[in-house]
């Protein structure tokens, strides 16, 4: 593929990513308004939004491993077409059933959409420096949608109304599709024989939507002590070790386990997580904060998170490449997971009458310098262990991580936060008081789980000569690509 064409290929898959990404949080700005206009009660409206979770996050490993099969190109284009159509169904819904239903079908084409792109950027780009580079401005595009969301769904909503917060996404589909037919060189992909598990993809995926479904539903309403949550949590697990046994035994597992010998690929996965469940947490119940406590309306708290994405795109599409390549990805991550945690603990501090110049900006800031460094870094480490026959699975695994991360750190928290408001209200505490109290115990919190993701990082995480990435990456499989990083 020509040099500029590459570029403007990977502008392209990041532009795919970033209408999954924004649709993650401009629906949540816009719930109240869907909630008057079809008439859900309080607890029907979260399936707007938990619909969508199961089926993205139980479908991405799978998506990912379908694109190693059959195809990269193939499965993002699907992905692609599934969403947008999807989209439109959401923006026409005048019932609750059609827009609950549309949207467990966009989550499916966001799966197989999102699923693939990473790995389709670490086979674009093999050569260290460009990989770099690319996965900075992949990693912008994937840590800062969900604040641009956040402004976007309030620009939407308040200028037109809720139903073109999903009919935004269908001329920017059309338009992704026609360009990423052009430019993007369809890969043929290792063939069904190499890993066609049927078994295996029945059980992954039944485990994984399970999983999501307990942690956005009967744990967050009734509490992980509950006996419908302990009911499924068990039942997910099973499906889970069942899956294991499988892989380990079959002749073309799914998903081969040898990937998860790297330390890099196992080690990363897990920062990811406890990275995502951090920050989903806060940027949920930061946004809680600025509306019932400071009193902003959508647009504003849209606003108040702008200062965090203009420092990501700055340090993520400028800086982040020239960190990694001089230091290391992991000498560039550890730092600024510390940073992401210094920025919870300010948050931690800001007060009932708290001022956006002095306990919102600088916490923005912190935020968006420790997001920039991070995301990068660890997408390049997560892909570092994954030859070019794997990159679809470690590209759907880093992307499972992160959603599971992110719906049970926002279940946790969320539901800790809530406690701690409902005790100080009941023992005469002001309302207003007890909520910032209680997203101070959610913004604590979250940072001991960036702090425990710096612990994992300094532990387990190995740095890998940027040399033996890209050979790597034109070498396709390779043992000595798992041993080296072991």
């Amino acid at each position: 593929m020509p040099e500029r064409n590459r570029w403007i290929a990977l502008y392209v898959l990041c532009i795919g990513m970033l209408m999954i990404v924004l649709d993650a949080t401009v629906v949540n700005v816009a719930l109240p308004s869907i909630q008057t206009d079809l008439h859900f009660t309080q607890s029907s409206l979260a399936w707007v939004v938990n619909a969508y979770l199961i089926a993205f996050g139980g479908l991405l490993l799978l998506a990912g491993r379908f694109g190693d099969l059959i195809g990269r190109k193939t499965i993002f284009m699907a992905g692609l077409c599934v969403f947008t159509l999807a989209s439109l169904m959401c923006g026409l819904a005048q019932s609750q059933e059609v827009l609950v239903i549309a949207r467990f079908v966009q989550g499916v084409g966001g799966a197989l959409t999102s699923a693939v792109i990473l790995g389709m950027i670490v086979t674009m780009f093999p050569e260290p420096r460009e990989q770099a580079k690319a996965i900075g401005v992949y990693g912008f595009v994937a840590s800062a949608g969900g604040s641009v969301g956040l402004l976007a769904g309030g620009v939407l909503t308040q200028s037109i109304n809720w139903h073109w917060i999903f009919f935004i996404n269908v001329p920017i589909g059309i338009a992704t599709g026609i360009l990423a037919t052009r430019l993007l060189e369809r890969d043929k992909g290792i063939g069904f024989s190499a890993g066609a598990d049927i078994p295996g993809a029945i059980l992954i995926t039944s485990a994984l939507m399970l999983s999501v479904y307990t942690i956005v539903k009967p744990a967050a309403d009734d509490g992980w002590g509950s006996s419908q949550a302990l009911t499924l949590g068990a039942v997910s697990l099973i499906l889970l070790v069942g899956f294991i046994v499988r892989q380990a035994r079959a002749a073309n597992p799914l998903i081969p386990l040898r990937i998860f010998r790297s330390r890099n690929v196992s080690g990363a996965n897990v920062v990811q997580m406890l990275l995502v469940a951090g920050m989903f947490g806060m940027f949920f119940l930061g946004a809680l904060y600025l509306q019932r406590v400071l009193h902003y309306d959508a647009l504003e708290i849209g606003l108040a998170f702008l200062p965090a994405t203009i420092t990501m795109g700055i340090l993520s599409l400028r800086y982040t490449e020239r960190l990694i390549m001089t230091f290391g990805a992991r000498t560039t991550l550890i730092p600024s997971l510390t940073l992401v945690a210094v920025g919870l603990l300010l948050f931690a501090r800001a007060p009932v009458n708290g001022n956006f110049m002095t306990d919102v900006f600088p916490v923005m800031i912190l935020l968006g310098l420790g997001i920039g460094g991070s995301f990068p870094a660890l997408m390049t480490l997560a892909m570092s262990g994954a030859t070019r026959e794997d990159a679809g699975l470690a590209s759907g695994l880093v992307n499972t991580s992160a959603q599971v991360g992110g719906a049970l750190g926002l279940a946790v928290l969320a539901t800790l936060s809530a406690t701690r408001t409902r005790e100080l209200s009941a023992s005469g505490v002001a309302h207003l008081s007890a909520l910032t109290s209680g997203y101070h115990l959610a913004f604590v919190i979250a940072a001991g789980l960036i702090l425990l993701s710096v612990g994992v990082a300094a532990t387990v995480l190995r740095t890998v000569p940027m040399p033996a990435m890209g050979e790597q990456a034109e070498q396709g499989r390779s043992e000595p690509a798992y041993s080296e990083v072991a």
